[in-house]
């Protein structure tokens, strides 16, 4: 796998040398800094796979497709919000080639008005310059302490639930929603999942809306929008998002995302570029 991460310096460095963690490229957050934030950038699809931080970790800045899996549900990551991943939550990350992001490390002290669940929250601009400055250039003690309470104060816990998708947690479900997430155009019946993972069209019927308050067919559909949300904000054309997860037919698509968010995929784009934080307020 040949993903890289940018370092404050600007160096690349393969990713079997860097860790979705506080440090990037050897430099670890001193004990002295309640903030520190690192690059990311993804030349190839990239995973790190189950892993638990003792700082709360912020993702931000997102340009492509990054999802987060926490606490049972999977999160879509836009470009417009953060991820707020309180320390100690355990969790995966997932992000597609061309994707780029921040990750910004917290200390447990520093952010008490914060949830102690995995939210979406704002960043505005001035927390995201402030977080940049802070990782590239050397500032007075006193000075970056008042920054960094500056940034934290700046983030807000927004209601976005449609980033948040819940994952089954009965191993054979999880089989069929790990499927349909890595490729949502499967098009396979509940009676040919059934066949697949040993279980019967009914148990696996109800099963479904019991782990995730959906049936299956609410499910899939939801995938498909959350994934279909990454690939709009990563630039792909309406045309080519409503093939990828399912619909050969743009205006089938369009009518789905419509009934899912509230608003059609043309929508979306056009306040992504304009940088509305209500871009992802759904209506289910």
């Amino acid at each position: 796998m040949t993903r890289q991460a940018i370092s404050q310096s600007g160096q690349t460095a393969p990713a079997s040398e860097i860790q979705l963690d506080a440090s990037v490229e050897g430099e670890t957050m001193s004990q002295d800094y309640g903030v520190y934030t690192g690059y990311f950038e993804c030349a190839t699809p990239a995973t790190w796979t189950e892993h638990v931080h003792d700082t709360h970790e912020l993702l931000w800045g997102a340009r492509g497709v990054l999802t987060v899996e926490a606490g049972g549900g999977f999160f879509a990551v836009p470009a417009t919000l953060g991820l707020w991943i309180p320390a100690g939550v355990v969790h995966a990350v997932k992000s597609t080639q061309g994707t780029d992001f921040y990750c910004s490390h917290i200390s447990t002290q520093l952010a008490p008005q914060l949830t102690s669940r995995t939210v979406a929250v704002t960043v505005p601009t001035a927390a995201q310059e402030l977080l940049r400055h802070m990782s590239n250039f050397d500032m007075d003690d006193s000075i970056r302490k008042r920054s960094e309470q500056v940034v934290l104060g700046l983030l807000d816990v927004v209601d976005a639930r449609p980033m948040l998708l819940p994952m089954p947690s009965d191993p054979r479900l999880e089989l069929i929603a790990r499927a349909l997430l890595d490729d949502p155009a499967l098009d396979r019946s509940l009676e040919e999942w059934s066949v697949q993972v040993s279980i019967s069209v009914r148990n696996l019927s109800r099963l479904f809306h019991k782990e995730t308050g959906m049936t299956f067919a609410q499910w899939r559909i939801h995938a498909r929008v959350r994934v279909a949300l990454g690939l709009l904000a990563a630039g792909y054309p309406v045309s080519s998002v409503s093939r990828r997860v399912g619909y050969n037919n743009p205006s089938a698509f369009a009518q789905v995302f419509r009934k899912v968010m509230g608003h059609t995929p043309g929508w979306y784009v056009s306040s992504l570029k304009a940088g509305n934080r209500h871009s992802l307020a759904g209506s289910e």
